[in-house]
């Protein structure tokens, strides 16, 4: 009978494609992968390191699987992803409990590191963390309709608040022949919706090809007749040019929906953030995309209460969602994350000051969304139906404007099927999810 093995995945979607690359191998050797880590052989858990929230969930959930390994209902322990690589010296003796660990290096070697835990081995897999093989097969676990495409992996950018160039290694751009090649798999296998991922998608290319060729990327995905909506997540400002615009814009398959994490919009918030923008240059593109894309929804990151904000930086970047009515915003209070360099800067601003900046603009970003929504009433939009709700007694799905995860959703009623893409009149607005009725 073929060992029982349980993987958790935690984090962000690039996490996600490791965990679907690292099941499709330990398929392909012959182990059965379960859901539930009660009564596994053994439990994986590709973990998060970037900031505080993260590392205790991970904790939190090793700990759990401690708890079920002691009373007798789980094997073996494997701790892989960013926080085994980020505290590779310290992680085994601060949790005994782990019998393995990986780094991010190593995810192609999982096979080897079960199969060695399993017989006892206590293993240590810490491989370059800057040549990852991300070429390897997956099992999609998305869906259904829609998938994850990693274009790249690592960061140059090295912004002040960030750990991840030290945890995931430099930038390296997937060849364009392999991803297209994935996309029209991942299309083949029932994928509408194609998503493009990597710390910073607006960079693909330049270690390559020596220059951006993201929309030459976009363009060679929508000719993928299967395919009917490609989201691009995330885009850093700065890389943001005309041709890539022109390609939004023009593509109707590009989905009308941007991530662009700007983080702040003061300049001297900015600079300490080793941005490579001003508050002048990110208004202005903001302005460009919103002349040049009909109908175009915003998403944005933000960190309140970096070292060195004050009230008056504060409101300026208050003033700014104001202003410009962004449709998606993320706020972060900021987290000072050992190893970097804004944690060492003076200044620092109280974490419960920096918590509630966090709540003031939710609270003010949530009567922009409430708005958005308002308008949304009497059009008809195309959705992604992903499922039937039991609770509701209705087919809930997702809009061009809604991202997975992080966005709201579109409750509908009518005729339906997971993974296409229906047409769906909107007749109101409930909590924040837009509701409706199908068109066809």
């Amino acid at each position: 009978m073929a060992e029982k093995i349980a993987l958790i995945s935690l984090g962000c979607a690039k996490n996600l494609v490791n965990s679907e690359q690292m099941l499709c191998l330990l398929d392909a050797a012959g182990y059965e992968t379960v859901a539930d880590t009660d009564g596994a052989d053994a439990a994986i858990v590709n973990t998060c390191g970037f900031i505080d929230s993260a590392k205790s969930e991970a904790i939190g959930q090793i700990l759990a699987l401690a708890a079920l390994k002691a009373a007798g209902r789980l094997g073996k322990i494997i701790v892989a992803g960013c926080l085994s690589q980020r505290y590779q010296d310290v992680i085994c003796t601060e949790l005994p409990e782990i019998d393995s660990v990986m780094g991010v290096g190593s995810y192609g070697e999982i096979v080897s590191v079960v199969e060695r835990t399993l017989a006892g081995e206590q293993v240590r897999a810490f491989g370059d963390k800057n040549h990852t093989d991300e070429e390897l097969p997956r099992i999609v676990t998305t869906g259904p309709g829609w998938a994850y495409l990693k274009i790249a992996e690592g960061c140059d950018n090295c912004c002040a608040y960030c750990v991840i160039p030290s945890i995931r290694g430099r930038y390296r751009s997937r060849p364009m022949e392999n991803l297209l090649e994935e996309a029209r798999a991942l299309a083949a296998g029932g994928a509408r919706e194609i998503i493009l991922v990597a710390q910073d998608i607006t960079r693909y290319g330049t270690d390559l090809y020596g220059a951006p060729r993201l929309a030459e990327l976009v363009e060679v995905l929508c000719a993928i007749e299967e395919v009917q909506w490609v989201r691009l997540h995330y885009l850093y400002p700065e890389m943001v040019d005309e041709r890539l615009i022109d390609t939004v814009a023009r593509e109707a398959k590009v989905v009308k929906y941007l991530d662009i994490p700007i983080q702040h919009i003061n300049d001297a918030i900015l600079r300490r953030m080793r941005r490579r923008d001003t508050g002048t240059e990110i208004r202005g593109l903001f302005t460009r995309l919103r002349e040049r894309i009909p109908d175009l929804v915003l998403r944005t990151s933000l960190i309140t209460g970096l070292p060195g904000e004050g009230e008056t930086e504060f409101e300026e970047l208050c003033q700014f969602l104001r202003e410009y009515r962004l449709e998606r915003v993320g706020v972060f209070p900021y987290s000072p994350e050992e190893g970097t360099t804004a944690a060492a800067m003076p200044d620092r601003c109280d974490g419960e000051e920096a918590e509630r900046r966090a709540g003031q603009i939710l609270d003010l970003q949530s009567g922009i969304m409430d708005a958005w929504c308002e308008k949304q009433v009497g059009r008809t939009l195309p959705v992604l139906c992903q499922a039937w709700d039991a609770e509701s007694e209705c087919w809930w799905g997702r809009s061009p404007y809604d991202s997975p995860d992080i966005d709201g959703r579109v409750l509908f009623q009518g005729n339906a099927a997971p993974g296409d893409i229906v047409p769906v009149e909107i007749t109101g607005v409930l909590d924040g999810d837009l509701i409706g009725e199908s068109a066809l």
